[in-house]
């Protein structure tokens, strides 16, 4: 029959074998299991099923339009009736379905609701045949596969698409092919663009993450493929991930093996197109909304690594859809979360989103259900109807909702910065422009010694990469890293959306990096970022044609500091941290102007933030008046 079949009780653990993408971190990644502190709850919980009983047909082949076989497990109601489709292709196993650590219900959960349920190893992957390649396969292999779901025996015709990270930009490649069948997607924690917020931030390559996520990916090809060889050597290297994020140039890191194509040829390809050029842009998601047709749930969070792409999508589709339907049935909920795990008290998220409680957890298993049957089943249950953001304000530990993103009622405040800058006598961020002939800051930026990340936007737990709210104090201790701050403030001021920082500067060298953190500052000198953003002085003006700077010349540059949701407590102030590194979250610029990770050679750069009148560096805040309370509990409806 071309496929094995079992039939599953009422009660389904996730699958025993994981891929670790984080190989090189020591820490499993994306499909990868976590360990659970002592006294925690099983996961997946055992309530909320459905009525129909369930079986399992696995390694079920679909052939791709090039005679390629991808093997997928199907779980099947038992029932008379035909039913819709969810389908999730992912690159991290079929057998884990994205249940561990602490997402998504098992797709018998799913199946149980009554729903034919579609979970299928990509390309090169798991059970999949075929040579695995990131992104370019998942555009027809999307489409082809929604085709084949939509006529699967049993299958009304109607197909919904669900998974996290990369298992929601496979979401997003097969829906601008626009597969007809297709009636919904929930992509969570994925991005716009992969090169810009996805490999690249600003121009300046995401270390931390794309490394180590390179290296996972790699074993689990060379496992699909038979090459253990390969597999051992890369499973060796997850005690080593200091020596492969410092080695240099990173055209040749070993471990990926530069030598051998069958390895990490993609890797390669992503360093060898450092800007943002025909190569990235034939799979923007950005570029394409027109081309989708459907409703979309978008799930983000606040300290995730793919967070601004996210809610680019949600904001481009409102406006671009191809469809009235689909750019009036948008949702966008953002929580507390990071990566993985999405903040549950019993996760392995940073401290201060687990110890939020209750009030903190992801709503995602719930509502894609009632997302699903309203757009699948028809059902008339108010979860869509028109745009809507839900987001949760930290700080203030509630929910609260909106129409359009950014908030409409959002009042952007402008600060300057002014005044010196340090630690111990910081600069201000003043409402009243600086004068005439005010004094510049320096600072010397030194690639052999770049300042460290502490927390951040990487991915993707927070035990491996830099991720998370911290205190940010100790790396202000530096001398190559400059504060300003507000006066404390008179009364609670919510900050939600993005915050943009005009930066006067010069530098030294003829190239180098400029990074800029949101904070706030309790009254005893903790200080919590809330989020960061970066720019590369040769990208100021476009990411796909960089062009030097010239020593000493005074530049505008714009840093794009990633949305938040925070309630400033009055007697806090808020902090514009700036630096030139924040290691190993971005590759440090080595600041000699050469074609990216091709050079072993570094030099150190003197930085001049100017403040004067001529240069007025500033900083926009998205101030929120004080009027909508929220709500302790997350609102299942569209309010």
């Amino acid at each position: 029959m071309g496929y094995r079949r079992e039939v599953i009780g009422v009660r389904v653990r996730a699958g025993v074998v994981a891929l670790c993408v984080g190989l090189l971190l020591g820490a499993c990644s994306d499909g990868a299991r976590e360990s659970k502190p002592a006294g925690a709850q099983e996961w997946p919980p055992a309530g909320g099923r459905g009525p129909c009983t369930t079986e399992k047909q696995a390694d079920v082949p679909a052939t791709m339009r090039d005679g390629t076989v991808l093997r997928a497990d199907v779980f099947r109601p038992r029932t008379g009736d035909a039913v819709p489709v969810i389908l999730m292709r992912t690159q991290y196993g079929k057998a884990e379905a994205q249940v561990s650590p602490m997402r998504y219900q098992s797709p018998d959960w799913f199946a149980s609701h009554c729903y034919l349920v579609v979970v299928q190893d990509i390309r090169g992957m798991g059970q999949s045949a075929g040579t695995f390649v990131e992104y370019a396969p998942d555009l027809d292999d999307g489409y082809d596969s929604v085709e084949w779901a939509a006529a699967l025996p049993g299958s009304n015709g109607k197909v919904g698409m669900y998974g996290s990270s990369y298992v929601g930009a496979t979401q997003w490649l097969a829906a601008i092919r626009t597969p007809p069948h297709l009636a919904t997607i929930v992509p969570a924690n994925t991005s716009s663009d992969y090169y810009d917020g996805w490999t690249y931030e600003g121009g300046a390559f995401r270390l931390a993450f794309v490394t180590p996520w390179a290296g996972g990916l790699a074993a689990a090809a060379a496992q699909n493929r038979g090459d253990q060889e390969t597999a051992r050597q890369l499973a060796a290297a997850r005690g080593e991930i200091s020596r492969w994020t410092k080695y240099t140039p990173y055209r040749e890191i070993p471990v990926l093996q530069p030598g051998n194509p069958a390895v990490a040829p993609w890797y390669f390809d992503w360093l060898a197109h450092s800007t943002r050029d025909a190569y990235w842009r034939q799979w923007s998601i950005r570029e394409n909304y027109p081309k989708v047709t459907v409703p979309v749930l978008h799930l983000e969070g606040w300290y995730d690594s793919f967070l601004a792409g996210g809610i680019e999508n949600f904001a481009g589709m409102t406006a671009h859809g191809g469809t009235d339907s689909a750019r009036g049935n948008q949702r966008l909920v953002i929580g507390p979360w990071d990566h993985l795990a999405w903040g549950r008290p019993q996760s392995l998220a940073p401290p201060r989103l687990r110890g939020l409680g209750p009030v903190g957890d992801s709503p995602v298993n719930e509502l894609m259900l009632a997302w699903f049957d309203h757009f699948l089943k028809g059902r008339n249950n108010a979860v869509s109807g028109k745009p809507a953001v839900n987001y949760f304000v930290m700080g203030a530990n509630r929910w609260k909702s909106a129409s359009a993103w950014p908030l409409p009622n959002t009042r952007w405040t402008e600060y300057y910065l002014t005044g010196s800058s340090g630690l111990a006598h910081p600069g201000t961020l003043s409402s009243a422009a600086p004068p005439p002939g005010a004094p510049p800051n320096r600072y010397r930026y030194d690639p052999a010694d770049p300042a460290p990340s502490l927390g951040g936007h990487s991915c993707c737990l927070a035990a491996g990469g830099p991720q998370g709210p911290y205190d940010q104090s100790p790396v202000e201790q530096r001398s190559d890293v400059l504060i300003f701050d507000t006066p404390p403030l008179t009364a609670a001021t919510e900050l939600t959306g993005p915050t943009t920082v005009t930066l006067w500067a010069s530098s030294s060298a003829p190239d180098t990096d400029f990074v800029a953190r949101l904070e706030a500052v309790a009254p005893d000198g903790t200080a919590i970022n809330l989020n960061n953003g970066i720019i590369r002085a040769a990208f100021r003006d476009s990411l796909a044609e960089p062009t030097p700077i010239v020593a000493g010349q005074p530049y505008k540059f714009t840093i794009r500091i990633w949305p938040t949701s925070y309630l400033v407590p009055a007697g806090s102030r808020i902090r514009i941290a700036l630096s030139s590194s924040d290691y190993p979250q971005y590759a440090p610029n080595p600041n000699t102007g050469e074609p990216f990770g091709s050079s072993t050679r570094t030099q150190p750069a003197v930085q001049t933030i100017y403040v004067d009148a001529a240069h007025p560096s500033s900083v926009t805040l998205p101030v929120i008046p004080a009027a909508d309370p929220g709500a302790p509990t997350f609102p299942m409806s569209v309010p």
